[in-house]
């Protein structure tokens, strides 16, 4: 089992920054990833930013160039700095962690953590 402890949430005006923070503990594989997501109301939950555990990330269209995603593998920990925010990125975040089982991988996420930009 994997838990997950996300922080950094908040309001804040347009063109503003924020930093998430999501930090993992329990039965950490070597190779993982870890990354966000983000549901708006009335909307379907989305990828916006993952890394791998040997540094390769991906990346929402939308928060390309806004957003970078980094992470501390010996504290187990994956932040997401955004800047330049608009009304378009409120939602709530969530971490994921994910590794592989099998053919398969398996999923944990956090409680996720309400972003809320005013214009």
């Amino acid at each position: 089992q994997v838990q997950l402890v996300e922080s950094g949430g908040g309001l804040v005006q347009a063109g503003g920054s924020l930093r998430l923070s999501c930090a993992a503990s329990g039965s950490i594989f070597m190779f993982n990833a870890m990354g966000w997501h983000r549901q708006a109301p009335g909307k379907q939950r989305e990828l916006v930013a993952a890394i791998t555990s040997y540094g390769s990330t991906n990346y929402a269209d939308s928060v390309k160039g806004r957003f970078t995603i980094s992470r501390d593998n010996a504290k187990n920990t994956v932040y997401l700095q955004m800047n330049s925010l608009t009304p378009e990125d409120t939602a709530v975040y969530y971490c994921n962690f994910q590794h592989p089982s099998g053919s398969d991988w398996r999923h944990y996420w956090g409680q996720g953590t309400q972003v809320t930009v005013s214009s």
